[in-house]
C-alpha cells in the first residue's frame, strides 16, 4: 500500500468513510456511489523485517517513519481491521490438524448476513453492520457496564480516537452475530479491539 502515491491514497478517505465519492468541477459536482471492501497490504518497513522476531531491520528509525508515514493518521483510522501478521512457525504450516472449513466458514457468515438484514429491516438504505451511524449503533451495539469498562480502558490506553470508538462497536457487533449472540460481550469487545494493532500510538510511532 505505500507504494501508492500519498495523494492517491488520502483521496481513499471519503469514500471509505461515506460510501460515495464526489466529483467536482468549476460549475457543479456530482456524487456517485462508492460502497466496496478495502482489503490491503504493506510492509513495516523498506526492508520488510521491522518487529520480526529472528530477522533483524536493517533500516533506520527515520526510515522506517518515512514509509511508515506514506499511510497517514486519518487513513488508517477508517479502515476498520488493521493486524500486524507475524511470520508462520514451521510445526504450524507442517500441522496437518484440519481447522475449522471454509464451507462451516461460509454457513456463518451467511447467518450472521441474514441476522443483520433482519435487524436492519426497517431502516432503508440501511443493510450490514459497516453501515450503522451514531443512532443505530446506540440502539444495537451498545455494551454492557463490564464491557463499556473494558473499551473505556482500551480508548485511554492506545490513545484511541472516537472514529476508532465506532468502528470498534461496528466489528464487535459483527463478531457477536457471527457466533449467534444477541448481546455484545467483553469477549467480543476485546476481540475487536485486537484487531486494531496497528494504531499509530500502540505500534511503531
Amino acid at each position: 500500500m505505500p507504494e501508492f502515491n500519498r495523494n492517491v491514497l488520502e483521496v481513499l478517505r471519503q469514500p471509505l468513510e461515506d460510501r460515495r465519492i464526489t466529483i467536482s468541477r468549476i460549475k457543479s459536482s456530482i456524487d456517485y456511489p462508492a460502497s466496496f471492501t478495502l482489503v490491503a497490504s504493506m510492509n513495516p518497513c523498506p526492508c520488510g523485517y521491522y518487529n520480526h522476531p529472528t530477522k533483524a531491520c536493517v533500516c533506520s528509525p527515520g526510515q522506517v517513519q518515512k514509509y511508515l508515514n506514506k499511510i497517514s493518521g486519518p487513513l488508517l483510522d477508517r479502515i476498520d481491521i488493521q493486524i500486524e501478521i507475524i511470520p508462520v512457525p514451521f510445526d504450524k504450516i507442517s500441522d496437518q490438524r484440519r481447522g475449522e472449513s471454509s464451507e462451516t466458514i461460509r454457513e456463518r457468515v451467511i447467518k450472521a448476513r441474514q441476522i443483520q438484514e433482519k435487524r436492519y429491516a426497517e431502516y432503508p438504505g440501511i443493510y450490514c453492520n459497516a453501515q450503522m451511524n451514531s443512532k443505530l449503533l446506540s440502539l444495537f451495539a451498545r455494551p454492557d457496564d463490564k464491557g463499556l469498562t473494558l473499551l473505556k480502558n482500551a480508548m485511554d490506553r492506545l490513545n484511541l480516537s472516537a472514529r476508532a470508538y465506532d468502528r470498534i462497536l461496528k466489528v464487535s457487533r459483527t463478531i457477536a452475530d457471527l457466533e449467534g449472540s444477541e448481546q455484545i460481550l467483553s469477549g467480543h469487545l476485546a476481540e475487536a479491539i485486537s484487531y486494531r494493532n496497528l494504531d499509530r500510538e500502540n505500534w511503531a510511532g
